[in-house]
């Protein structure tokens, strides 16, 4: 039979430990829900900072990334918040990373690009594809960009940053709630250079296209 002194350090520590348990666990959650990591920064030396779990473009990305540059976009209705992107299930690119891509979407009404570069390295060589180099520009609508590294000259108007993701209304796209984002009515990047798993685009046109093998890439 227990002592009393047993008995009360029995009672004593089993509430203690579940209590423990408890909090440990629901610190664990809120890390998950709100941890926050470095996006992408602009020339501004802006360092946007970005919570997981909003939903990543609607098909699994190969997981391989793709460069695309630009001398200069510039576009009205602009978005910027994070993203979790998917690569199909048993995708031999997953490596460590469980299929899973933390990005920065990056979403434009309407845009225009000067001397579009894109290339993906196939492993030893590279498929580059060209565009808008002559008088006419590339023209995308509703264009969304999924992006690990983004570069450039940056200029917006009327920016809001600190945004909810879930409340965007200036590219008509939303993130998931308690997202950290930004948005503006215009914004101009000159020397444009992003590392992208995904690109979307209601309308994309593409003047002078060229798409060729090459040594290097953009």
């Amino acid at each position: 039979m227990a002592s009393s002194s047993d008995a009360a350090a029995s009672t004593d520590s089993t509430p203690e430990n579940e209590s423990g348990s408890g909090r440990r666990g629901r610190v664990r959650l809120r890390r998950a829900a709100v941890m926050a990591v470095p996006a992408t920064a602009v020339a501004a030396g802006l360092m946007i900072l970005t919570a997981q779990g909003a939903l990543g473009v609607q098909f699994a990305i190969s997981g391989m990334p793709f460069t695309v540059t630009a001398t200069e976009l510039n576009g009205t209705g602009f978005e910027q918040f994070g993203n979790l992107d998917n690569m199909a299930d048993g995708s031999p690119n997953a490596g460590d990373t469980g299929g899973q891509v933390l990005v920065i979407t990056s979403a434009i009404k309407n845009a225009t690009l000067t001397k579009l570069c894109q290339s993906v390295d196939l492993g030893g060589t590279n498929l580059v594809i060209t565009a808008g180099g002559g008088t006419d520009k590339v023209q995308a609508t509703n264009l969304t960009t999924d992006s690990t590294e983004l570069s450039g000259d940056a200029a917006f108007n009327n920016i809001e940053i600190g945004n909810d993701a879930s409340t965007l209304d200036k590219a008509g796209v939303q993130g998931n709630k308690g997202v950290f984002s930004q948005q503006a009515d215009t914004v101009h990047i000159g020397n444009l250079r992003q590392t992208n798993y995904a690109t979307t685009a209601a309308v994309f046109k593409l003047p002078g296209l060229k798409l060729r093998f090459s040594d290097s890439g953009c």
